[in-house]
């Protein structure tokens, strides 16, 4: 018999212990969105994401910057997370490159899924 604990991804999540999967670049440490996004799967097969548009792009430029968003919808529940372009040293860089915008899309999306419970430990 299946218990609302079984089907809980949040509880799921939550308790992976990613100390073993935490990668360290410069004095950062992080979760590879391979990792996250697999996590996220065995969790909740049917979970999705969405790299949000602003007029059909995938960022957003203001006078502060540039940023991204990516939602993820685990079991019905969608959480959105912002996250500004940075360099390698987390500072806001003013022109970015399409490989900047997809890094940041892609830890975007790792701290969307953490919003699920992965890494909150």
């Amino acid at each position: 018999m299946t218990t609302p604990t079984d089907t809980n991804a949040f509880k799921k999540l939550l308790a992976i212990d990613v100390n073993k999967y935490v990668e360290r670049k410069g004095q950062f440490a992080y979760l590879s969105w391979p990792f996250a996004v697999s996590q996220l799967r065995l969790a909740d097969p049917n979970a999705t994401w969405d790299v949000k548009r602003f007029d059909g792009l995938p960022y957003l430029k203001t006078e502060l910057g540039y940023f991204v968003e990516v939602a993820v919808t685990v079991q019905g529940i969608t959480l959105s997370q912002v996250h500004p372009v940075l360099d390698a040293r987390n500072k806001p860089i003013q022109t970015p490159t399409v490989f900047d915008l997809n890094t940041s899309i892609q830890r975007c999306l790792v701290k969307a899924i953490a919003l699920h419970g992965l890494g909150l430990s």
